[in-house]
C-alpha cells in the first residue's frame, strides 16, 4: 500500500490542525494547488442538498477526531488510460459516480482548491445525513478532500492516479478518526463496511466510464492506531447526523450550532 497522502507545509498544515510530524510526511507539492487559509467553511445554498450543518464549522484532521485512527485505500486497475485524464474525468464528474441515493453539490466547475461541497448521504431509514466536505488540494494527478466537524469522520481523502508498469491505477485512500463516540460505535457496527461499499461502487462507476470491462476494486484497511483520544468526546455536539435527524423530524425549524451565525445556510 502506498503511503498516506496529506498536506506537508506547517503553513497548510496550520489551517486543519496537524503536528509538525504530520505536516512533514511527504514530498513538496505545488503551493498553488493548496486552498487559501480560511478559519471557519463559507457557503452558499445549492440546488437538490439541504445544506445543513456546514457553514461555520471548523475543518477536522485525525489529530480532532474521537475513534480509532484508520487508513483505508481502494485500488483499480485501468489499463492504458493516462493518469491525467483519470483525475480530469474524475474531478469534472465527480457527484455522478456516487452511488445512487446520495448527492454531492459542489462548484460547476469541478474540484478545485477551495471549494466548499454540500452533501446528502443515505443513511436508511429515509434519513439523510446532512454534512459537506473541503477541497484541500487539486492538481493534474490527484486531489484531497477534508471534513468538517459534524462529519461521520476526522479526516481527509486524496484520490490520485499513476502509472504502474504498462498500466495506471487508480486510488481513493482515506485517513480517519470517527469524529465521537457516536459515530465511533456506529463506524464499528457496521459502518466501515458501508463505507468500503460506498468507494468502491464509486471506484467501479469510474472504471466504467474510462472505458474498463470489468472493473475490480481491491481494498485494505488498516488500523494505524488503536487508541481513542476522549479528550475530543465532545466532538459529538457537532454530530451532524443527530443535527439531521432533528431536521428532518421538524424541517421548518433548523437546529443550529453556536457558530451559526457565522454564514449564511448553518
Amino acid at each position: 500500500m502506498s503511503e498516506t497522502q496529506g498536506p506537508e507545509k506547517v503553513a497548510s498544515a496550520e489551517q486543519i490542525g496537524l503536528s509538525h510530524r504530520e505536516a512533514t510526511a511527504t514530498p513538496p507539492r505545488d503551493a498553488a494547488s493548496w486552498a487559501r487559509k480560511i478559519d471557519r467553511l463559507e457557503v452558499d445554498p445549492r440546488e437538490g442538498v439541504r445544506g445543513t450543518n456546514v457553514a461555520g464549522r471548523r475543518l477536522t484532521g485525525p489529530v480532532q477526531g474521537f475513534g480509532k485512527m484508520w487508513q483505508k485505500t481502494y485500488r483499480m486497475d485501468v489499463g492504458q488510460v493516462p493518469p491525467e485524464r483519470a483525475i480530469a474525468t474524475w474531478r469534472e464528474h465527480f457527484p455522478e459516480f456516487w452511488p445512487q441515493g446520495n448527492r454531492f453539490a459542489g462548484a460547476l466547475t469541478g474540484i478545485n482548491p477551495g471549494d466548499v461541497a454540500l452533501l446528502d448521504l443515505a443513511m436508511g431509514g429515509g434519513v439523510k445525513l446532512s454534512t459537506g466536505v473541503f477541497v484541500l488540494y487539486a492538481d493534474a494527478e490527484s486531489f484531497t478532500l477534508m471534513t468538517p466537524q459534524g462529519h461521520m469522520f476526522a479526516g481527509w481523502i486524496t484520490f490520485s492516479a499513476e502509472r504502474e508498469g504498462d498500466s495506471t491505477t487508480v486510488q481513493a485512500q482515506v485517513l480517519m478518526r470517527a469524529n465521537d463516540p457516536l459515530y465511533e460505535v456506529a463506524m464499528t457496527c457496521g459502518g466501515h463496511r458501508k463505507e468500503d461499499r460506498f468507494w468502491a461502487a464509486t471506484l467501479t462507476a469510474l472504471g466504467q466510464r474510462l472505458g474498463v470491462q470489468d472493473p475490480t476494486v481491491q481494498t485494505r484497511s488498516t488500523c494505524v492506531d488503536s487508541r481513542r483520544q476522549w479528550r475530543h468526546a465532545r466532538n459529538v455536539w457537532h454530530n451532524s447526523m443527530v443535527r439531521s435527524v432533528l431536521q428532518t423530524a421538524t424541517p421548518s425549524r433548523r437546529v443550529k450550532s453556536p457558530d451559526a451565525s457565522a454564514s449564511p445556510g448553518a
